[in-house]
């Protein structure tokens, strides 16, 4: 099994703490066969709420699934301790914001959507239904009176 962490990477303007929100938070991912490199046209989602046995008594991932190439059985697991937030000083700068543990899988691709969150960095003003489908996102934050963004998300993967 190889751990690989999702890197996040935008520009801040006025707000901190993005962070998925939920356990049911959707991780849309695409992912590659370990085994024959097949690496399918859809987008897949898992959460951390959803857990799937595995074969073999060998415990639990968010994901099992079978290559429809070779037929291998993959896995992939979130693990909800490694999920953090992407704050004001991180702004322009890649961080992990979750690991994933895989086994037979590899995440090359990733599409943020529904489901983020942040705050009014200096006003604390939630904004809890943040969409990043479009890579960029923008609001008003009537406490402080300026406009808040997130700006040019972009992502990597990196073997933990």
């Amino acid at each position: 099994m190889v751990k690989f962490g999702l890197q996040f990477k935008a520009t801040l303007e006025n707000v901190t703490n993005v962070r998925p929100l939920g356990d049911d938070f959707r991780w849309f991912l695409k992912l590659k066969c370990g085994n024959c490199g097949e690496i399918p046209d859809k987008w897949q989602y898992i959460t951390l709420v959803e857990s799937v046995p595995l074969k073999g008594g060998r415990g639990s991932a968010s994901m099992v699934q079978k290559c429809k190439l070779c037929s291998r059985e993959n896995s992939i697991d979130i693990l909800g301790d490694t999920i953090k937030a992407y704050n004001a000083d991180d702004s322009e700068s890649f961080k992990t914001m979750v690991q994933f543990e895989c086994r037979g899988l590899e995440p090359v691709d990733f599409q943020p959507q529904a489901g983020f969150a942040a705050e009014g960095a200096e006003s604390g003003t939630p904004f809890p239904e943040i969409n990043l489908q479009e890579k960029d996102w923008t609001d008003y934050d009537e406490k402080v009176r300026e406009s808040v963004g997130i700006y040019e998300v972009t992502h990597q993967f990196i073997k933990c």
